[in-house]
């Protein structure tokens, strides 16, 4: 029995630890997300809204692990999870982008009242959410690793939330750092569904591949934040990487507001 199990957890491994990476930068941005949502309010409000959305951010992981099998089984699903992944990452660079430009009105801010804040971060955590569960299939066709990964992932946010903030606040790219990933295995999603859907070709990246793949981003991450010598270089090709993920950001946006339109018309009404 132990002869099967041990090769298994090998080929499991690096997909397991994969998704305890990407899993607990995620959490960092569910967490620094719910913070700043929250950090308009009142100090008690404030406390009461940040419970409430770790309290959203538990309940809908595990709903959308329910899921993951339906996830699996339909190719157009992991299509759009793909592409949702991508948007996300594309979403915060252009948004990081617009808050450094020179226009004073790009990114304007309103307050919200407690009610509205919690709905917001409710929101987000459900997006989280299913965006962990897709990220999670893209990193493995295997069922078991994905609620594993995911399991694994739930453990860390409970045990590592203090951790995980101080390592952003020593390492802020790090916030930046989690949407790369979660653009790469989007990326790899794609590249794998077209491959097979459109070319009739089974193209499968290895999890050991899309380990080292991560493990790489996460490097030179960290090296751009504390090599100056590096930024200078690097930064004229991130202002140029940048300009289509604004352009993907806007089309696929303007898809996603669309959809949610109808939704958001029967919210502004209740208010």
């Amino acid at each position: 029995m132990f002869a099967e199990i041990i090769p298994y957890l090998r080929e499991a491994a690096p997909v397991i630890i994969s998704l305890i990476i990407i899993e607990g930068l995620l959490s960092v941005d569910n967490i620094l997300a719910i913070a700043t949502l929250a950090a308009q309010l009142p100090e008690k409000q404030k406390k009461l809204a940040l419970r409430m959305g770790l309290a959203g951010a538990y309940l809908f992981r595990g709903i959308a692990l329910f899921f993951v099998g339906f996830i699996m089984a339909n190719l157009w699903v992991k299509f759009l999870g793909a592409f949702y992944l991508i948007h996300l990452m594309a979403e915060h660079f252009s948004n990081f982008a617009a808050e450094h430009d020179d226009d004073p009105d790009t990114n304007p801010t309103k307050a919200r009242g407690f009610w509205p804040t919690v709905f917001a971060i409710q929101l987000m955590d459900l997006s989280l959410s299913v965006d962990n569960v897709v990220t999670a299939v893209a990193m493995s066709p295997d069922i078991r690793v994905v609620c594993v990964g995911v399991c694994l992932g739930l453990l860390a946010l409970w045990m590592f939330a203090t951790l995980s903030l101080r390592l952003v606040e020593k390492y802020p790219i790090l916030q930046h750092t989690a949407f790369l990933l979660i653009g790469y295995v989007g990326l790899i999603l794609l590249v794998e569904m077209t491959a097979e859907t459109f070319f009739h070709t089974k193209l499968h990246i290895t999890p050991g591949q899309k380990f080292i793949g991560i493990t790489i981003i996460m490097t030179l991450s960290v090296w751009y934040s504390r090599s100056e010598a590096l930024a200078r270089t690097v930064k004229p090709l991130i202002r140029i990487g940048t300009l289509p993920m604004i352009a993907y950001a806007k089309v696929s946006g303007s898809l996603i507001g669309t959809l949610l339109w109808p939704f958001k018309a029967v919210l502004a009404k209740a208010h």
